[in-house]
């Protein structure tokens, strides 16, 4: 999986994916990196990237030119011209002729944006499923809307809050997405992951045994599997309840859980009505 960021200041996200799993990541070739910096594609002397948004206000806005010029530079295409691409794939597609046999590439633009559409662990499971993306990382006021308008496929924000940087949303996205992508880490790891099933993840403990007199639970001592197996789900269950009871709502609603959770869940209710 390619992610091509393009930034104002690639020194932001270059640290990031020089340390830890994503390096090692990097090394093996499951993950690619291109840093674009948009100033490079600015033509004046002063590499001028941003103006006074037109109708007045506070703050500037990034222009469209330089960043459509970065965007065309990674193979970015207009979206008309994506549309009118794919309808000749279309018509060419039950045909005997080579042209039905290429494919598009076309990589996928995300623009991070406090107003998109608030970015979550199912879309980064499927984002995970994509060759490349493409990230946007904004700054003053955003940018153009014709660029949004023209080349962006998905706006998307990592939270209902404002921040100075798109580079730091852009990295939540990418260390959220990348992770899932297959061989980076080991399946058996993201099993029981909070969100994984509708629920948040169990309590964990390691050593000591005590810590400022707090045990840990013995049931985590016994060696007892399936005792530990039910204990984390009935944990997974109580946490979800305390701090996120809407994700159990929609994991019913949807048919998540299975019956011994399902039990569980009614169980807790049952508890609370009594306390």
């Amino acid at each position: 999986m390619k992610f091509t960021v393009l930034t104002l200041f690639p020194e932001i996200t270059d640290a990031y994916f020089a340390s830890s799993i994503m390096a090692k990541a990097l090394e093996k070739g499951i993950i690619r990196y291109q840093p674009v910096n948009i100033r490079d594609f600015a033509l004046d002397k002063h590499k001028t990237c941003d103006d006074a948004p037109y109708g007045g206000g506070p703050g500037m806005l990034m222009l469209a030119d330089p960043l459509s010029r970065a965007l065309e530079s990674v193979g970015v295409q207009n979206l008309s011209q994506r549309h009118e691409d794919t309808e000749v794939r279309a018509y060419f597609a039950n045909t005997a002729s080579p042209f039905a046999q290429t494919t598009l590439s076309t990589p996928y633009v995300i623009y991070l944006s406090p107003s998109g559409r608030l970015f979550n662990q199912k879309r980064a499971e499927e984002l995970a499923s994509m060759e490349e993306l493409v990230l946007i990382c904004g700054r003053y006021e955003g940018i153009d809307q014709r660029i949004i308008d023209c080349y962006v496929d998905e706006e998307l924000s990592v939270g209902d809050y404002v921040l100075s940087s798109g580079e730091t949303a852009a990295l939540v996205l990418i260390d959220t997405i990348y992770r899932l992508v297959e061989e980076v880490i080991t399946p058996e790891s993201l099993k029981e992951e909070s969100f994984r099933g509708g629920l948040l993840e169990y309590p964990q403990y390691t050593r000591p045994e005590v810590f400022d007199t707090i045990k840990v639970p013995e049931v985590l001592l016994s060696g007892h599997h399936e005792n530990i197996r039910k204990w984390r789900l009935k944990k997974r269950v109580e946490k979800t309840l305390a701090f996120r009871p809407e994700l159990v709502e929609q994991g019913l609603q949807e048919g998540l859980f299975d019956e011994e959770t399902v039990k569980l869940i009614e169980e807790a209710g049952k508890n609370n009505e009594r306390d």
